[in-house]
């Protein structure tokens, strides 16, 4: 069984550049969360129109060996050609999260800060994936703790997005796992992350009973920390699989 719920705000702004939806093919499931980057008109567009074409790709075609690489290649080459033609080569860019679960496997893709967790062995482990961004390369070389990266001042600081044109290296590919064990998974843009430790993300989805019922929980803990006047807008899907 496949247990999701959805959930994005615009915080403390007048517009939300954070898009999150899921598509589906026959019974297998495609999430998909993006964060915006440019402002009004550039941030929004590029996080909806990324997330609309990976989702018309596992409406139409499903999963396959080849299917995250080639959703996130389509998807940026067609936003680079959406900046050409609007005049705002460079300015439209957003992050990339996707998780596919089908009846055999689970996979994942991701490009920016926005994160995925995956929690495993009844939610006591946890891993997640690895932000492109300045205070990552910080914390990987012990400059800073994982826990000084939700408020360190170079945060913003993204090396890979899309939207941006790529070096030799873009987006990164999960290993394909097996729908065996009960396990559960987070996609968060990092407005939500910088106000959730990871103790709290695993002790909150052992006291609640459904995806919808854990992120309300996680919910919570950002509106009492964040300022709800300024902060950035926060979106997050929780996945619980049986």
């Amino acid at each position: 069984m496949i247990d999701c719920y959805m959930f994005t705000s615009p915080g403390g702004r007048d517009n939300n550049e954070d898009f999150i939806t899921k598509a589906e093919y026959g019974e297998d499931k495609c999430f998909i969360l993006c964060d915006g980057l440019g402002g009004h008109d550039c941030g929004e567009v590029a996080s909806s129109y990324v997330a609309g074409v990976v989702a018309e790709e596992f409406t139409l075609y499903g999963d396959s060996a080849d299917f995250l690489k080639n959703a996130f290649n389509k998807a940026q080459q067609g936003l680079l050609a959406l900046q050409e033609e609007r005049g705002m080569t460079n300015a439209m860019k957003t992050t990339l999260v996707v998780l596919i679960v089908t009846g055999e496997h689970i996979k994942w893709a991701h490009i920016g800060d926005s994160r995925l967790y995956r929690f495993y062995e009844s939610g006591t482990k946890y891993e997640r994936t690895r932000d492109h961004s300045m205070v990552q390369i910080l914390k990987d070389m012990g400059d800073i703790t994982e826990a000084d990266m939700r408020h360190h001042e170079d945060r913003n600081k993204l090396l890979r997005v899309m939207g941006a044109e790529w070096s030799a290296k873009s987006f990164d590919l999960s290993a394909v796992l097996e729908r065996g064990e009960t396990q559960s998974f987070a996609l968060m843009t990092d407005g939500f992350w910088e106000y959730v430790l990871e103790d709290e993300m695993m002790g909150l989805l052992k006291t609640t009973d459904s995806a919808e019922g854990w992120l309300r929980a996680m919910e919570q803990l950002v509106l009492e920390r964040a300022d709800m006047t300024s902060t950035d807008n926060y979106s997050a899907i929780c996945v619980k699989i049986d």
